[in-house]
């Protein structure tokens, strides 16, 4: 009998409910696909997990911090713009 295809949350079985698990595998494979771009050099694939929230680049040594499982979270995105921003002001007023 050939053996029944499970995804990478099959380990898991029938525990923990059915929205975790998706959730889950969602993470887990944007994180094994590799095509996760450095913010600073712009390289696909050289960024690992050094622990939650903490990034490091492989090709330019760069060390950065972000959410728990993806780089960048909504909220760091939004600040961002945010900040941004509000350097454009005020090097608007400067000139």
């Amino acid at each position: 009998m050939p053996k029944k295809k499970v995804t990478i949350d099959g380990s898991f079985g029938p525990r923990y409910g059915s929205n975790v698990r998706k959730k889950w595998r969602l993470v887990m494979e944007k994180e094994k696909s590799g095509k996760i771009p450095c913010p600073k050099c712009e390289t696909i694939g050289s960024i690992n997990r050094i622990s939650t929230g903490i990034w490091h680049c492989r090709k330019c040594e760069a060390k950065f911090t972000g959410g728990a499982y993806y780089i960048e979270t909504l909220r760091g995105a939004e600040s961002y713009r945010i900040s941004k921003r509000k350097q454009r002001e005020i090097e608007a007023i400067e000139e």
